[in-house]
């Protein structure tokens, strides 16, 4: 939801309209009663305003503050970049996860997980309490109880079970500061929970708002999908070890229920997997679905003035520095390798197309150009239709660029190649899709081989394939494009998150599928590494000036990028911890993810602060968070 000016100004505007006979008669802001503000529409939207704002997720999936939701690239195989986590070296009373927030005081700032649930709880005590008709109540309600969820969500998907808060607390004195002494719930109310949440939110809402300047609100179907989400993750390993058949059959329902209601109303794969980021979801004077991909959305915009701007800084992340960025998102050779060749089949087994390492980039997967930026790749950023990105070192220890890409590579995923309104990237206003129907997609087909159907013409199968034929994958003569015919069940869960890895590369989903899978352990041992690709010397080798400018007369007739990477370069891959060349290394040391890590602990501050929360079971507490 995009939101162009600040709250206060709105609020005062709104204040002016509802009182504009009386302009003397004072209100300080801070001091409005909910009964004021509950009295009168405009007023509650803003204020429902201000809850959007502080709950909606932002580019990668960030919707706190903390080391586990912003973007999980580094906590995986994607992308480069140090993590205690990654390492097992997190601290215990330190550095662990602080999504929890420290306290459930009435004061928590709505930065903290529990201030913004005492907003929601607010919000809605308040609108209930209101005049407004069952109709109002509801449609504000059920966008409330979405965020409700989505925040519950957001802690018990790393802790387990936390304290059930539906009703804000006392504000102020001891006997507020007792009540919010709470002991933690059982993991298994608090999914209870969050799903009567949802499921009032699928009953209130449109599945879709009339007007496009109602375009960013939460609908039924975003509802219906998080609803999936959160029961598919409930099925999962994570939390269900025995693999209980009733979790996958709600997990297969829900998901159903959210392709059934989307599809109904007009979702759906976007034509193009590149450039479904650039396509706004609304269109006219209507609501008409011109992105039939996003679901749950986050809008931006591109205005530089402080208090209009809600710009995404996606951009500058991903660009190199020497165009306006900062090239922090780089993909790992590991990373690059995954993606399948053209046919679906992976490099090395596909007999359609050869593989090799020195031209890794060719005969891909479509969504490898779409997502991996390479030395001597077309990427026009800017405008400039003929510009290459060249990330090679001119020697073997010297970048031809300033603060090159560690890794040899750059992610170009959601990325304008346009001009920006303001002349810099970091105003881009490219909206962040939280939750696509992609992903409704592969939850269903997930959850349909967790309840057994794994047949080649099941979910499991339909979606892997729907998903493939839009990225551009070639059908084959089977018209599986290139999936294995006959998979056993957990061979298509294999697929399913083989297809995810790709599908969803730097969403800030990849860590959070090992989580649930429990297989940030399978990546132990591993050493991220890059590609490095050094520029050779000698006769008619050209040097980095004369590369930058390929109009070169000398070298007109070299600008294949095969030809010339086998001519020009040589590539060295799995280049991590040589550090005799004076290459600064990715891991210092190899990935060692705690099996403890699975349910992190509560925060020791938060469990000073309150000593009736029990701590879980691996970290010397006594509660289980599986129950």
């Amino acid at each position: 939801m995009k939101l162009k000016i600040s709250y206060i100004a709105l609020l005062g505007a709104a204040i002016a309209v509802v009182s504009c006979n009386k302009v003397l008669d004072k209100t300080l802001l801070s001091n409005m009663s909910p009964d004021f503000v509950f009295a009168d529409s405009n007023l509650v939207q803003l204020n429902l305003n201000s809850i959007y704002d502080v709950n909606l997720p932002a580019f990668g999936g960030q919707n706190t503050g903390s080391s586990l939701s912003g973007t999980q690239s580094q906590l995986s195989e994607e992308s480069s970049g140090s993590s205690t986590i990654m390492t097992g070296n997190m601290s215990f009373g330190t550095d662990e996860p602080a999504d929890y927030g420290t306290a459930l005081s009435a004061n928590n700032p709505p930065s903290t997980n529990w201030g913004k649930i005492r907003q929601l709880n607010t919000f809605i005590q308040s609108i209930n309490a209101s005049s407004f008709s069952q109709y109002t109540k509801n449609k504000f309600n059920g966008q409330a109880l979405f965020f409700r969820a989505f925040r519950y969500w957001d802690m018990v998907r790393i802790y387990g079970g936390v304290p059930l808060l539906l009703n804000p607390l006392p504000g102020v004195g001891q006997t507020a500061r007792d009540s919010a002494l709470l002991p933690r719930n059982l993991t298994s109310e608090c999914f209870t929970q969050m799903i009567k949440d949802l499921d009032s939110a699928i009953a209130y809402l449109p599945a879709k708002w009339p007007s496009t300047a109602d375009y960013g609100k939460i609908t039924s179907g975003a509802a219906a999908a998080l609803k999936g989400r959160i029961l598919l993750y409930y099925a999962s390993p994570m939390f269900n070890p025995n693999d209980l058949p009733e979790r996958w059959q709600a997990a297969y329902n829900a998901n159903l229920q959210a392709k059934t209601l989307l599809d109904a109303n007009g979702y759906g794969l976007n034509s193009s997997y590149k450039n479904m980021w650039f396509t706004k979801g609304a269109n006219g004077t209507t609501l008409a679905i011109s992105n039939p991909e996003a679901v749950f959305v986050t809008e931006y915009n591109t205005t530089a003035t402080d208090q209009q701007n809600k710009n995404n800084g996606w951009d500058k992340s991903c660009r190199p520095q020497y165009l306006q960025g900062s090239g922090s998102n780089t993909p790992t050779w590991e990373f690059v390798s995954a993606y399948p060749m053209k046919d679906g089949k992976m490099p090395g087994i596909s007999t359609k197309y050869v593989y090799s390492d020195s031209l890794y980039y060719k005969n891909r997967d479509p969504r490898f150009d779409a997502t991996i930026a390479y030395n001597g790749c077309n990427w026009p950023l800017d405008g400039n239709a003929n510009l290459k990105v060249w990330t090679y070192y001119e020697t073997s220890s010297k970048s031809n660029e300033q603060n090159a890409s560690n890794t040899g590579f750059y992610c170009r995923k959601a990325v304008s190649e346009g001009t920006f309104t303001q002349g810099n990237p970091q105003y881009s206003g490219t909206d962040w899709m939280e939750i696509r129907y992609a992903e409704v997609l592969l939850n269903l087909a997930e959850s349909a081989v967790g309840v057994g159907k794994t047949g080649q013409g099941d979910e499991g199968y339909t979606g892997l394939i729907a998903i493939r034929k839009r990225a551009g994958i070639e059908a084959g003569s089977d018209g599986l494009y290139g999936l294995q015919a006959g998979m056993t069940r957990s061979q298509l869960f294999n697929a399913i998150l083989f297809e995810r890895k790709i599908e969803f590369a730097f969403e800030g989903k990849r860590f959070w599928d090992l989580y649930r899978w429990k297989r940030n352990t399978d990546l132990n041992g591993w050493y991220r590494n890059r590609i490095r690709i050094v520029l050779k010397t000698g006769t008619g080798i050209p040097t980095a000036a004369q590369l930058k400018d390929l109009t070169n007369a000398a070298f007109r007739d070299n600008q294949n990028l095969d030809s010339m990477t086998a001519k020009y370069f040589t590539t060295i891959r799995n280049d991590n911890h040589d550090k005799s060349n004076s290459v600064t290394v990715l891991d210092t040391y190899p990935i060692n993810f705690l099996t403890q890590y699975y349910f992190f602990p509560i925060p020791m501050k938060a469990i000073s602060n309150d000593p009736n929360l029990q701590q879980n079971n691996n970290w010397g507490g006594g509660f289980d968070p599986l129950k």
